[in-house]
């Protein structure tokens, strides 16, 4: 069906006015209040002590769930693309469980399970080591949400490439090792990269889950989403503009995932040419 001129206009004009109502008017407004009283405003707003602990125990989260999602992330993925096994597509329906489930319901999971109370709760109350209302659940609420991002981005890389390459490495003697390491890693680079950029995306502006087994202390358990949170609800015009400037703080965070996603999906075809 071949659409006239007016009507393929009077289209593209009600989708960039679905998205500039949807996302440039509520990003504008939000850098209008933030930058409104000054440059110098926002750099005293997100220099101060609670922003920079929150900073640094978001980043300190996202340094402990990348590794931890590459770690068992390949090694899912390769077991997912080389293998033939009863209860794949169960193992694949729980991979996307994040997908589905709210943040809010993994966050009380996770307290029916490690908190004081729940089913794990000895470790709390025999070892004194706790995890809900601290760190450990943080991470732990991070790690869960994140988790398919790098078997999604790897598994399909590896069903692209075969494993011609592989059982050539094999045949010449190379090690299970040797060949991971020369022949499949170099292979899956971009895919494991392009999974570990939208882990640190999902992990620095995760809110329900982290809420719900944080004490959302400041200066101690306290992320950005946390604070922005925070500050917004204590009502004042100095902490509402102090959300204001948080908030811009994650938006510059999302803007450079997604020019670094961009050129990693442009090098990503080149690759594939």
């Amino acid at each position: 069906m071949t659409l006239s001129p007016s009507v393929r206009y009077l289209l593209r004009f009600l989708a960039l006015a679905y998205v500039a109502v949807l996302v440039v008017v509520p990003v504008g407004l939000i850098l209008w209040r933030t930058f409104g009283p000054g440059i110098g405003a926002f750099f005293a707003s997100v220099g101060t002590p609670a922003a920079i602990s929150a900073l640094n125990l978001s980043l300190l989260v996202v340094a402990i769930v990348v590794p931890l999602n590459i770690l068992f992330g390949v090694p899912t993925a390769l077991v997912l693309a080389r293998n033939r096994f009863r209860g794949k597509s169960a193992l694949q329906a729980v991979i996307d469980l994040p997908f589905a489930v709210s943040p809010v319901v993994v966050g009380v999971a996770l307290i029916l399970l490690w908190g004081s109370a729940g089913l794990f709760g000895s470790v709390e109350n025999d070892l004194g080591f706790k995890i809900i209302f601290g760190f450990p659940g943080i991470v732990l609420a991070s790690i869960f949400v994140t988790v398919p991002f790098v078997i999604r981005e790897v598994e399909p890389v590896l069903h692209e490439i075969g494993t011609d390459q592989e059982e050539a490495a094999a045949t010449l003697g190379s090690t299970w090792w040797q060949t991971f390491w020369r022949i499949t890693l170099p292979s899956i680079r971009w895919g494991l990269t392009y999974g570990v950029v939208l882990t640190i995306a999902r992990t620095l502006g995760e809110f329900g889950a982290v809420l719900m087994v944080s004490s959302n202390l400041p200066g101690v358990s306290q992320t950005l989403t946390l604070l922005v949170a925070d500050r917004y609800n204590r009502g004042t015009a100095d902490s509402v503009y102090g959300a204001y400037a948080i908030s811009t703080l994650l938006m510059g965070v999302a803007v450079l995932v997604l020019v670094v996603q961009v050129i990693l999906d442009r090098r990503r075809t080149k690759a594939a040419q």
